[in-house]
């Protein structure tokens, strides 16, 4: 346990010495709590005029869909970083028992994107919370506050941070499986994008329905979901089930390549 807690702490030295785990971790808050005042004052009920019907939770939280760039290119980072400059070699002299450097970076990873996470998403609740009812979107018109008192919402805004702590273990097993930055950050978009688009242009919609249901970032974001539930191709939950199964399947992955491959 003493070995495997030095291998955290080793982990977490290297990763705040890079000087863009700040940036993308300051970008990742930035444009969650900044697309919360994007989305909130682009609204206004008075231009509904068949009656607003949005869903104004996963409105709020809308800022997951991009932050989720800076989470994966810095999961990709955390690991491609050491093989770009082939410090690799000397972190397993130090701690040759590899099993340790790759759980070591993992819980660093989802530490700090889970402690950005919950500020940003917490941010863009209190943005909207705030805004929302300028808007219009009051008791009156059918509309609560957020709050987290509320299940739904307590559930999109744990859900939009665990969504996020996935996308970055993710990341990091591709990042291992190809150890190339440009490389493996382009195969995380694809990874994340590539079913969402390809359902747009499916024109049989029991297909589209499929590669919605089973697209990582169609079917983890479900957790947002706080009205609509029978437009939703998979339940809330579920939808997390499916992402965890990508990032867990992509780190043992990575983690099996890890032990066969040399350095």
């Amino acid at each position: 346990m003493t070995a495997l807690l030095r291998s955290v702490y080793a982990e977490w030295t290297k990763l705040r010495t890079l000087p863009s785990t700040f940036w993308l971790l300051f970008g990742t808050a930035g444009l969650l709590a900044g697309f919360a005042g994007i989305a909130a004052g682009a609204l206004n009920v008075r231009e509904c005029h068949d009656g607003c019907t949005e869903d104004i939770v996963q409105l709020t939280l809308s800022g997951v869909r991009l932050s989720q760039v800076t989470v994966a290119v810095l999961g990709v980072l955390a690991v491609t970083a050491e093989y770009g400059t082939r410090t690799i070699r000397p972190t397993l002299a130090a701690v040759p028992r590899r099993w340790m450097v790759l759980v070591g970076k993992l819980v660093v990873l989802a530490g700090l994107v889970a402690a950005t996470a919950a500020t940003g998403v917490g941010g863009s609740l209190l943005i909207g919370r705030w805004l929302l009812p300028h808007k219009g979107f009051t008791a009156a018109n059918g509309y609560h506050l957020l709050s987290l008192g509320d299940g739904l919402t307590r559930r999109a805004a744990i859900g939009s941070v665990l969504y996020l702590v996935l996308v970055v273990v993710a990341a990091a097993g591709i990042g291992l499986l190809i150890r190339d930055t440009g490389a493996a950050v382009g195969c995380v978009f694809a990874f994340l994008f590539a079913g969402t688009l390809a359902a747009m242009f499916v024109s049989d919609p029991h297909w589209a329905h499929r590669l919605k249901r089973f697209s990582p970032m169609e079917a983890g974001l479900a957790i947002q979901s706080t009205t609509h539930f029978a437009n939703l191709h998979i339940g809330a939950w579920a939808g997390v089930g499916v992402l965890a199964a990508y990032a867990g399947g992509l780190a043992l992955i990575g983690w099996l390549l890890f032990q066969l491959r040399d350095a």
